[in-house]
This record gives structure tokens, sequence and C-alpha cells, in this order.
């Protein structure tokens, strides 16, 4: 799990086991797998409440590695509503969004996965993982 600091290009979206999960579902942390569309090798990850992913502001923060534009169109985040907008002008769900870069544990192709994480109504606790998709570095 790591920080991506360059432009990249979005590709192909991976296949995922499981993408929602609720109350103590995310205690002590999730699993799920993807299927990498090059190889078809099934990948692990692993989010940590409160610990795994950065700001997906550094994404989009002066275009810096991703637009905006390119965020929205690729369904990664949505247009935050007016009433949590102190979560940053995009998430998923309205909720405190992240994301991290991993690999491909066999043909090494680098994801990056984009996940909200926080209490979406009193008692209910959510972790949504938008998708995973395949990215290059463009020089």
């Amino acid at each position: 799990m790591y920080s991506i600091s360059k432009k990249i290009s979005l590709g192909k979206k991976a296949l995922i086991a499981k993408e929602s999960f609720i109350n103590a579902e995310t205690s002590p942390s999730v699993v799920t797998q993807f299927i990498c569309p090059d190889c078809n090798h099934e990948n692990s990850i692993e989010i940590i409440p409160y610990n795994s992913g950065f700001p997906i502001f550094q994404m989009y923060d002066k275009d810096h590695i991703l637009s905006k534009s390119e965020l929205l169109k690729n369904g990664m985040v949505s247009e935050t509503s007016q009433r949590m907008i102190h979560f940053g002008e995009l998430t998923v769900d309205d909720l405190p969004t992240l994301y991290f870069g991993t690999a491909c544990k066999t043909c090494h192709s680098k994801y990056i996965c984009v996940f909200s994480y926080g209490e979406k109504q009193p008692g209910l606790t959510i972790l949504n993982i938008s998708g995973i998709w395949k990215y290059k570095e463009l020089e």
C-alpha cells in the first residue's frame, strides 16, 4: 500500500469480491480480493480503518495526479453534497474518501483503490470500496 505521486492514466477496472462493509465487518480490518484483468490472478487487499489510505484530495489538488473530471468520469468519486462539503469536493457516499496504490502479486501491474469510511448515520458505520483500477504512470 503506497501513495501515488506522479500523474497517471487509468486503465481497466478490476473485479472486486466484496465492495461494501457495515459496522462489525469493518473491525479490525476489511479484507477483500480483486482479479487482475491482465493475468487473472486473485489478489488480496486489507484496509485498516483510520490507518490505511491517503486523502483523495491529494489526487486532484491542482490536477497533480488525476483531474476532478477524470475521477468523476471513471466513477471513482462523486460530487459531495453541500451538507458534507467539509469532507472535500469529491467523495464516495459523502464520507471521508481515501485511496492507495497496490500491485498484482503475479504480473506486477499497478492498481489504485478508492474507498470511503465513516459513520453514515448514528449506529451505521460503512466502508465502501468505489473500485480498483489499473493505472500507468505518465512520463
